[in-house]
């Protein structure tokens, strides 16, 4: 089984609004990411808040078991992955997607086309790439789980990655959306081909 944590605890300054709740084709970016990582092979979903979290929570149609506030949001985007590798189970899952809300461009071929990898390839980490850049979600393996709780703040998750060269499977996509950051008012407008 694998789980997906959707990062949404930022504050959202230079949108102005709380991403989580922006919407793509009549959904809000928490929920289209909810809805893009459906898979047989998903068993939990954790939607990670932190900045106006009773706000957020408020307005989403999550089950409330999926909703996870992280206290330590303002460290950065680390702090929420943390916080959602705390609640799982311990033992329950092979794998944690990692959903930053503001990457919400991406499909459900895409997530599945991910997880194919992940199940085919038995690399630690699986993540896609677009152009030669990599993007995401990225699927990091259950094993990893002890490393990104303790990586540095500094670096991030990325940090994790690096550690890894050697053990990452890269999948290619047309999808353009893995590599676009939805930060503020205008990349949103140029995605959305406002």
């Amino acid at each position: 089984m694998l789980a997906v944590a959707i990062l949404a605890a930022g504050e959202s300054r230079r949108m102005g609004l709380p991403k989580a709740l922006l919407t793509y084709r009549g959904k809000t970016f928490a929920e289209h990411l909810v809805s893009a990582t459906r898979h047989e092979r998903v068993g939990l979903t954790r939607v990670v808040l932190g900045a106006q979290a009773e706000e957020i929570r408020n307005q989403l149609p999550f089950d409330p078991a999926w909703i996870l506030e992280n206290p330590d949001w303002q460290q950065g985007q680390l702090s929420s992955i943390q916080a959602a590798v705390r609640s799982l189970p311990a033992g329950a899952t092979e794998g944690l997607i990692v959903c930053p809300v503001d990457h919400p461009l991406i499909s459900n071929f895409l997530v599945a086309q991910l997880i194919q990898e992940f199940d085919s390839a038995e690399k630690q980490i699986v993540l896609p790439t677009y152009g030669r850049k990599r993007g995401h979600p990225v699927i990091f393996r259950a094993s990893l789980y002890k490393e990104l709780l303790a990586a540095s703040p500094l670096v991030g998750a990325r940090e994790v990655v690096w550690a890894h060269a050697q053990d990452v499977a890269e999948v290619e996509t047309g999808e353009e959306g893995v590599v676009l950051n939805l930060n503020d008012p205008e990349t949103l407008k140029k995605a959305l081909g406002g």
